[in-house]
């Protein structure tokens, strides 16, 4: 991993170094666009990288506001990020999730899920934070018609497009991810499952114009995947330890019903009422019924899916719980052998030698010669 001593050297860009030094080589690849930004000649092919791009001053009764819309540039955006994150996930691994794991004493398979749990507790618990504080100061929580109201929402605040860009690229970087911290071929299956999912709705939120309630539902689910693998976490500290898994499961059936409602009420009725309702890439209008369809599909395809797959694992979990108990029920008690009365002579025992009542040795009877 990254900024870590190493003992044993491999050749240069071999499969080996690669895995070993990618975040080395992310980090000299970030290092030289931020270089340069101080000469003149490449600072506006810097920027290109840096900072988000599209950017339109929109005049108000006080002054100009710089709104954002999405265009091609921000796949270079996205790239720059890319480095960022496969950095920052290197520093988490090294610096904290490695010093724990030696602690405790993982098998293989728990250490492989102790990675990925404490990667996305990070991940989850600071997109949390930045998702509440943008849905706040963008008011979309005091106003829930704003999710549908002036659609389509072509122009985005800075926070908001600078979200989606992070969001895309952390997915992104976990893709090679996989190669990187060489996951185990059976968890690979699983894994690419969620990472779809997730670039499937972030991408389509912010190429359809419903950055405001992609974002709402981001923190939903954002919430309980965070409590999920903090549960994980401590599950692998402590066997015993299964209350968080007992309140994410209350939490997760409830995120679900709130995630639908949000979806049906923003898309099924309120983009309904709109008066623009006609297709126009150009102008960024997606409104219209065979597309809300679509939308309104893809989002309880995936809710149901996830709910399918919880239930499953609950019953699983269940039938092994009850299994453990019957086991235990079933298993004989071992008899335990009566003791056997031990005959002792008449008076008392001092040192190993028979006393008699009155404190005398008994005296052993002489046997007569015939």
């Amino acid at each position: 991993m990254a900024f870590r001593r190493r003992t044993k050297s491999y050749p240069l860009f071999s499969q080996e170094f690669v895995i070993h030094n990618h975040a080395d080589i992310g980090f000299c690849l970030v290092l030289c666009v931020l270089i340069g930004l101080m000469f003149e000649v490449t600072a506006k092919t810097a920027f290109l990288f840096i900072l988000p791009q599209y950017n339109i001053s929109v005049p108000t009764s006080d002054s100009e506001t710089v709104h954002y819309h999405y265009g091609p540039k921000d796949l270079v955006t996205i790239l720059f990020y890319i480095f960022i994150t496969i950095i920052l996930h290197a520093v988490v691994q090294e610096y904290i999730l490695d010093k724990i794991s030696k602690r405790l004493h993982l098998s293989k398979v728990k250490h492989s899920k102790f990675n990925e749990s404490g990667q996305l507790v990070v991940f989850h618990l600071s997109s949390v934070v930045w998702c509440l504080y943008v849905v706040v100061t963008e008011g979309y929580l005091t106003n829930l018609r704003s999710l549908w109201e002036d659609y389509p929402h072509v122009y985005l605040s800075f926070q908001v497009k600078f979200f989606y860009l992070c969001q895309m690229a952390y997915w992104l970087h976990s893709l090679p991810e996989l190669y990187f911290q060489k996951v185990r071929k059976e968890e690979i299956p699983r894994q690419l499952q969620y990472i779809c999912l997730y670039l499937l709705h972030i991408a389509g939120a912010y190429l359809l114009n419903l950055s405001r309630l992609g974002l709402l539902l981001l923190l939903l689910q954002y919430s309980t995947e965070f409590l999920f693998h903090m549960a994980r976490l401590f599950y692998f500290a402590d066997e015993n330890n299964e209350r968080l898994f007992n309140a994410w499961a209350a939490v997760f059936g409830v995120t679900r019903l709130f995630i639908l409602t949000l979806a049906v009420l923003a898309i099924g009725f309120g983009l309904a009422r709109v008066e623009n309702q006609v297709f126009d890439p150009e102008k960024g209008n997606f409104n219209t019924l065979p597309c809300r369809l679509g939308m309104l599909l893809l989002v309880c395809v995936a809710q149901a899916w996830l709910m399918w797959r919880f239930i499953h694992s609950q019953l699983r979990h269940w039938r092994e719980y009850w299994k453990e108990q019957n086991a235990k029920r079933r298993v004989p008690a071992v008899p335990r052998l009566p003791a056997r009365p031990i005959k002792r002579e008449p008076g008392y025992h001092e040192n190993g030698v028979v006393k008699a009542e009155n404190g005398t040795s008994p005296r052993t009877k002489k046997l007569k010669s015939p």
